[in-house]
């Protein structure tokens, strides 16, 4: 299996000077089985220079897989190439919306209003599939097998599991450790901690094991208190939850848009320096546009 990151910042494309080392695009992961199924985990303004090389492969088929419908996960989607030549299809992957009571169709056929985007969905000349998942549910992508657990963000968020030929990746989409959202006086703080509890540990069980994590890390510990309750995590929250859950590897990444590259490897220095490596420890990486990495 192979791993791609074509999009790794958070929130906001930030192209520019102080971004050129890690990268200034929005979330977009590329996935390759063993057997070369092409597998796209979430639709950033990465998704452009992804369906850029694309063209020797067509006609292709293509499993999306969207974490969460804010705009920097799923702002590249009308600019997947693909979709506008014949022979092509794409089947995207997503949640039920209970809020809104929509279904992933409804949800990103939203942006191919006129008042969006000058092109509808009528007029794409590819196969667009939609597949509405429930928590827990497994599919098929290919040759390998997709699977997803509920994290913690303001909008329904899954993290996806991807196995294959024995190897696997868990990617967090945007995720917040679970905190007591509750006084200590409070008569319902009891239960929500014990409710909070079994949630983290089962989302450490859900990955637990997997050659590699690629999980929200936008904040540091300085950012956090202000930001608390905004569905994004710490480099400290990660490691611990690498750790706790045996992963092989940690990839870093919806970096925080106002963090220059200078400044991101600043900070990941100083939660290495406060969590010292330990036996057993996975490798720390901060993702990176372009970076490939096999399993």
């Amino acid at each position: 299996m192979k791993i791609k990151f074509w999009g790794v910042r958070g929130s906001i494309a930030t192209p520019g000077s102080s971004t050129v080392r890690y990268g200034g695009n929005t979330t977009c992961i590329e996935v390759r089985s063993d057997d070369n199924d092409l597998i796209i985990l979430d639709a950033g303004t990465g998704l452009f220079p992804l369906a850029l090389t694309l063209f020797p492969e067509l006609p292709l088929t293509c499993h999306l897989f969207i974490t969460h419908t804010h705009w920097d996960h799923i702002q590249g989607l009308p600019f997947f190439i693909p979709n506008f030549i014949p022979g092509n299809t794409l089947r995207i992957h997503g949640a039920y919306d209970p809020i809104a009571r929509r279904d992933i169709r409804e949800i990103l056929t939203g942006q191919l209003q006129y008042c969006y985007f000058p092109v509808r969905e009528a007029e794409l000349k590819a196969r667009l599939e939609y597949v509405t998942l429930r928590e827990r549910q497994t599919v098929q992508a290919g040759s390998a097998t997709v699977s997803n657990i509920l994290m913690n963000h303001p909008v329904l968020n899954f993290g996806y599991r991807i196995e294959c030929q024995g190897k696997s990746v868990f990617f967090t989409g945007d995720h917040e450790h679970l905190y007591n959202i509750y006084e200590p006086d409070d008569e319902e703080f009891a239960e929500y901690e014990l409710f909070m509890s079994q949630k983290n540990q089962s989302i450490v069980e859900f990955i637990r094991g997997v050659d590699v994590l690629i999980a929200d890390t936008s904040y540091t510990l300085q950012d956090y208190p202000a930001k608390k309750g905004w569905g994004h995590s710490t480099f400290d929250a990660n490691i611990a939850l690498a750790r706790e859950a045996g992963v092989k590897t940690l990839f870093f990444t919806h970096h925080e848009p106002t963090r220059s590259d200078d400044a991101l490897e600043r900070v990941l220095e100083e939660a290495l320096t406060r969590n010292p490596r330990q036996p057993g420890d996975p490798q720390f990486l901060l993702a990176r546009e372009g970076l490939v990495y096999e399993l």
